[in-house]
């Protein structure tokens, strides 16, 4: 059997991972993630997801390793993770009644190949009430992710509607990972 191994220890990219039915590790990268400004948002994601696959297929370099990154950005300004309650309601704040996008670079590291792809989902959230990003911030979910929201979550109720993968604001596009996996030469059980 091959090994597969996700170089991210992001519980969400580790539960859309299970969606192939297939056994893999999760080796957490510690990569600098660091970026030159003057790239795109796509270049980005793609560098930041090469390094952490890179990083892992280094030491396991007979394996199958998927590498990921998320970005949101919003009115050409990227957001990470915020640091505190402050930024979080910043992000909120700024991303209340518009659309932005989000951006997952991908990276498949294996003994034949390197793939390296992105997937961008765009997202409008309905407008935000104080009331309503403070009580949001009070439940503690936006301090681990891109953009202060989870999709997945409690961000859900932000988001009016989302044009592309849905599965790629969660932090994985998983189908077209799927894919490549396939096209790498990996075996799947479909």
């Amino acid at each position: 059997m091959q090994d597969l191994i996700l170089a991210s220890s992001s519980p969400r990219r580790k539960e859309l991972l299970a969606h192939l039915q297939h056994s893999f590790k999760v080796i957490s990268s510690d990569v600098d993630e660091t970026f030159n400004p003057s790239l795109s948002p796509e270049e980005i994601v793609i560098e930041l997801a090469a390094r952490k696959a890179n990083d892992i297929f280094q030491q396991h370099p007979t394996s199958f390793v998927i590498g990921a990154d998320t970005l949101v950005v919003n009115s050409g300004k990227i957001l990470g993770k915020p640091k505190d309650r402050q930024e979080a309601f910043r992000m909120l704040k700024d991303l209340s009644g518009k659309s932005h996008s989000v951006f997952t670079g991908v990276c498949i590291c294996s003994p034949d190949q390197f793939i390296r792809f992105y997937e961008k989902t765009d997202v409008v959230f309905w407008d935000l009430s104080d009331e309503e990003i403070d009580a949001y911030i009070r439940s503690g979910e936006p301090f681990d992710k891109a953009g202060a929201y989870g999709i997945q979550g409690l961000g859900s109720l932000f988001v009016q509607k989302i044009e592309g993968d849905y599965f790629n604001v969660v932090g994985l596009p998983i189908s077209k990972t799927f894919r490549k996996l396939k096209e790498a030469g990996f075996k799947l059980p479909y």
